[in-house]
């Protein structure tokens, strides 16, 4: 997963740590899209966190896949993979996740192919003073 991440995120580089941390914390919110070597081509990692009111909700920490993979539904399938876990294992109330502003193939995926919408606007949100989008899916009661 980490080497996905150097190819594709490399200014987004997460310690190991990390990795281990979300699959022995949140087991069911993480998942893998290998080639036919068994080499991670995707994967998407999630974790669960409850808001001021409350609620249960699902966060989208991470979602990559190697640019020669892309184009072929696997972000999607992951996202939704993960989302299904989120509601059926822990009944969450909606998924949220931050995108950067300038990031619109990302953005496209999340609003027109899988339904987020916009929940806010977040100034200087990333290290390097990028702006995101906090964008939420709420799942049907």
């Amino acid at each position: 997963m980490q080497a996905c991440n150097l190819q594709t995120l490399p200014s987004e580089n997460n310690p190991l740590h990390y990795y281990v941390h979300h699959m022995l914390t949140w087991p069911s919110l993480t998942y893998v899209a290998e080639d036919a070597r068994g080499r991670i081509v995707g994967y998407v990692i999630a974790r669960m966190v409850e808001d001021a009111a409350g609620a249960v909700y699902g966060h989208l920490r991470a979602l990559s896949v190697l640019r020669s993979y892309r184009r072929l539904g696997l972000a999607r399938k992951l996202v939704l993979q993960c989302q299904e876990a989120m509601r059926t294992t822990y009944r969450a109330a909606y998924v949220a996740l931050n995108v950067r502003k300038t990031n619109r193939a990302a953005f496209g995926l999340y609003h027109d192919a899988l339904g987020f919408a916009v929940h806010e606007a977040r100034k200087q949100f990333y290290a390097n003073g990028e702006d995101a989008y906090a964008m939420r899916f709420s799942f049907e009661p």
